[in-house]
């Protein structure tokens, strides 16, 4: 491997519209090209070779971030004390010191002392080399204890200042310039994956060196807002359109002993180092080129790193299985669990050169699972336990009727009945909120419970939460959050509750808190004009047309027509009264696409042949567009879910895979619960969370919306696992927020001062929509780890595969050798088997109960290689099958036509 290195310039930046150049040293490492400022010998550019006008530092505000307090790549933030002593902060960025130039042998680019940098009364020795490593791009720096005692190293952390500034960038310059970064904090296994806002490759990898390991990601904080004698912080103003930049933490005990002490679990267990009179450490990182997002995973093997894919993933209910898959140049020693009795795990042979882990979860909540490798290498792996899905189902059905449940109070907003907010923490439901729309039944955070417990009925009526849930949509959605009749019937408006201080003179507390725009009046809360509250009442009105078409005796207020007519009132009233956001992807707007379908198979195309016009002016504007996925935010990951199925419906190819591929630049798969599948959001605390501040949200309804149009691709080629690692990930992590009573938190805080669940409900029911519309148990038989059940049990038997789906609803089946996609829309899959030869499928269904004597059964062929399927007997009833069932299991049999 070659490397080029050349003088330092006084200008070298090719980024266009780049600040004026600082002096850079050039540097050229296989596929990677870039810069180190002269000065500093940071980081200034890192470009693919080839794309000099991409980097994925921020090279364009080079210039601008030059002073005290901007951190860049190959900068060091240490935390020190010696025995006896306080802790003790230091940063090279802090305040800009000039630095002294070492020796550069050769297989070095630069090096410097940068000790003088680090701030006054420094007890330590710090070199920092920039080298060529193994033909890649590594920052090595060498710690020195130059004093006379033993110094206790408990923050050591690198900086890694990636360009995800999206702040006076237009949407196609963001997705053309801007990256995300995602950590898998594991310890001696864990890295920094760094991907393009568009989804294409290359992508960064940040590789840990020996006695480097990845303990823990903490933000560096706000300049503007941090204590005045705080050295670990950054200029850039943390905001919608910037996210903040991390430090990579080595060690992290003197935080986990002062900032993070009232947090909930890390990921990994804070450690420290004893740096004796005289002693050196060395640590560093490796900078690697993955050619896509899909060659990350190779991309480590080939680097000798080991490798750990959890299947189906990283939530394990207790009354499922899992495997996880570990690849590694050093042999697996042992395992441990953390707590000692969550994770029952068991070596269960090899496949295709990985070793096989079975995996069975016990208890409740966050669990560690740590490899222990032969060369002294530690991996973990962060898993989820959770009860039974239909357990908790049932508890989140439980808790939002009850617990939340708001009636009989003299409420003069008019939320009576209603399903508000709910704080957890103190044990109440938000009925008077300075963000009004959060105790206002409407917009995300103020919708969300009672669009939750909705959702809950699709997949698990329960008669007495269906009755509540009726008079919900009778008593006050229509006609009150609704208007009823009219020129605007069907408008939605932003909230019920509002702020009147002169009408209600004792009803808000703490008036400084109502001077925000969020306190809105009685005129802007009446308001219609917000398109995205109305797919949270199109979906009440058609999961209870759905429970009365096809259902007995669970819906009795008005016959399915009504509802089902009301769905799509409520779609053209959107299109009339908020037309400007419909420009825009609304979440969970996936429901138009089913109302849309329920009406063509009632034979209401009058109202079907309206809303696919209106929908299809929407699609023909995306289709037109560079990057299609614009929203009130500069950046948003809401959208995209829409914008793809109604490019699919109309048949926009290329436009659908754009969107898909850009879901996947800002979704990963990591070995951890959290970051799985968990699609970027990073700003909804403050509009619907309890601690209301700029924070990376874990499992915020981004991550199962964004699931949708990744299941929907996985249908298509299922010879793409990615796609379900990704999708499954978000499907389930969206379950983790929901806890033993059923309270479900808006998201997880991700920063580990908290490492908790927020207290609000919040926004929570956009994302349990997306679990409950899209989960399936889907049978794979993969060419690297064999046959797979994602959401169910999977034996094998001469001739034969079955599944017994465990996914709480049972009523999606994907077999996807056969390309077979198999719903329900009443009765339930008990188990599925598969014949690979013949190509038949089997389905036993449960027996009838006292609200579903029959089954109604959908058969799709989703790949151009599969064939058609037919069930054997049965009724042919709009589009699909009815078939009585029994007081016993039935079977039917499905066959290629």
């Amino acid at each position: 491997m070659s490397i080029t290195r050349l003088p330092a310039l006084g200008a070298l930046f090719l980024l266009a519209g780049a600040a004026p150049a600082v002096p850079v040293t050039p540097f050229a490492i296989g596929a990677l090209h870039g810069t180190l400022r002269a000065d500093t010998q940071t980081l200034a550019q890192l470009s693919p070779a080839g794309e000099p006008a991409f980097s994925f530092v921020p090279t364009a505000r080079e210039a601008e971030r030059s002073g005290d307090g901007y951190n860049h790549v190959g900068d060091l933030d240490l935390r020190l004390r010696v025995a006896g002593g306080t802790w003790r902060d230091f940063g090279s960025a802090h305040r800009r010191r000039p630095i002294v130039a070492l020796p550069t042998p050769r297989g070095t680019i630069a090096a410097a002392d940068i000790t003088a940098t680090m701030g006054d009364g420094m007890p330590l020795l710090v070199e920092r080399r920039w080298q060529i490593d193994r033909g890649a791009l590594a920052l090595r720096f060498r710690l020195t204890n130059r004093s006379a005692a033993a110094v206790e190293i408990g923050g050591l952390g690198m900086p890694m200042a990636f360009d995800n500034i999206i702040t006076g960038r237009d949407l196609d310059q963001a997705h053309a310039q801007a990256s995300f970064a995602d950590p898998y904090i594991g310890r001696d296994a864990g890295y920094l994956q760094v991907t393009r806002l568009n989804g294409q490759g290359p992508a960064l990898l940040v590789l840990p060196g020996r006695d480097t390991p990845f303990e823990a990601y903490a933000p560096l904080a706000d300049a503007a807002h941090a204590p005045a004698d705080a050295v670990f912080t950054e200029k850039t103003r943390r905001e919608q359109t910037f996210e903040g930049f991390y430090d990579w933490l080595v060690h992290s005990r003197g935080f986990a002993e002062r900032e993070w002490r009232n947090a909930g679990g890390q990921w990994n267990a804070p450690t420290s180092r004893l740096l004796a009179p005289g002693a050196s450490l060395e640590i560093g990182v490796r900078f690697v080129a993955a050619p896509m997002i899909r060659g990350i995973e190779p991309t480590l093997i080939a680097q000798r790193r080991p490798v750990a894919i959890g299947l189906p993933g990283y939530v394990v209910p207790t009354d499922q299985s899992a495997s996880l898959f570990v690849r590694a140049p050093s042999r697996l020693t042992g395992f441990d669990s953390s707590p000692a009795d969550a994770l029952a795990v068991r070596r269960a042979g090899s496949i295709h050169g990985w070793t096989r882990l079975a995996i069975r979860s016990h208890g409740y909540g966050p669990a560690r699972l740590t490899l222990h490798y032969a060369d002294g290498q530690q991996q973990t792996v962060s898993y989820y336990v959770t009860r039974p899905l239909d357990t908790t189902m049932a508890a989140l059905g439980r808790f939002a009727t009850t617990r939340q449940w708001y009636e009989g109070k003299g409420d003069p907003f008019g939320r009576s009945p209603a399903i508000l907010t709910y704080d957890h923490e103190a044990q109440r439901i938000v009925d008077v909120e300075p963000r009004v729309w959060i105790a206002g039944m409407s917009d995300e955070g103020g919708a969300g419970s009672w669009v939750a417990a909705m959702m809950k009925q699709l997949d698990h009526p329960d008669a007495a939460e269906v009755a509540k849930l009726e008079r919900l949509v009778d008593e006050t959605v229509v006609g009150r959050l609704q208007v009823a009749d009219g020129p605007h019937r069907g408008g939605v408006r932003k909230s019920l509750f509002y702020h009147d201080p002169a009408r209600f003179p004792t009803l808000y507390r703490d008036p400084a808190a109502w001077k925000s725009w969020t306190a809105w009046d009685a005129k802007q809360a009446g308001d219609l004009g917000r398109s995205y509250n109305y797919p949270h009442v199109a979906i009440g009105h058609w999961v209870l047309y759905r429970l009365a078409r096809n259902h007995v005796g669970l819906v009795t207020r008005h016959d399915w027509r009504w509802y089902l007519d009301w769905a799509q009132t409520t779609i053209v009233a959107m299109m009339r009264d908020a037309p400007y956001y419909t420009q825009f992807g609304q979440m969970e707007g996936n429901v138009f696409l089913d109302i849309l379908a329920d009406l063509r198979r009632e034979g209401m195309t009058a109202e079907a042949d309206r809303i696919e016009a209106l929908m299809r002016a929407r699609t023909d504007h995306w289709a037109g567009l560079r990057y299609p996925f614009g929203s009130e935010m500069a950046w948003d990951s809401t959208g995209q879910p829409e914008v793809y199925d109604w490019l699919r419906h109309f048949g926009y190819e290329r436009q659908a895979v754009q969107t898909r591929e850009v879901i996947l630049g800002y979704d990963p798969t990591l070995p951890s619960w959290g970051y799985n599948g968990n699609a970027r959001r990073y700003w909804d605390f403050l509009y619907g969370g309890k601690t209301a501040r700029i924070e990376r949200q874990i499992h915020h309804y981004g991550s199962t919306n964004n699931a949708l149009p990744l299941f929907d691709s996985f249908r298509r080629d299922p010879t793409d696992l990615h796609l379900l690692r990704v999708a499954y990930g978000g499907l389930m992590g969206g379950i983790t927020n929901i806890d033993r009573d059923g309270f479900a938190s808006a998201a997880f805080h991700a920063w580990p001062d908290r490492m908790q669940w927020d207290a609000y409900s919040g926004d929570y029911g956009m994302g349990y929509f997306a679990h409950a519309y899209a989960v399936a148990s889907y049978l794979v038989d993969d060419p690297t780890f064999g046959w797979l059940g994602f959401g169910g049990e999977v034996t094998q038997a001469a001739g034969s595969v079955t599944i017994r789906p465990r996914d709480g609803a049972r009523t999606r089946l994907f077999i996807a050798p056969a390309g077979q996609w198999i719903t329900l829309a009443a009765g339930r899959i008990a188990a599925a088997r598969y014949a690979p030869k013949t190509g038949a499928i089997t389905l036993t269904l449960d027996p009838a109960d006292a609200v579903t004597p029959a089954a109604r059964l959908f058969v799709a062929r989703t790949t151009p290689a599969g064939r058609d399927y037919a069930a054997a007997g049965g009724t042919a009833e709009r589009g699909g099958v009815t078939l009585p069932l029994a007081t016993t299991p039935v079977e039917v049999t499905l066959r290629p036509r």
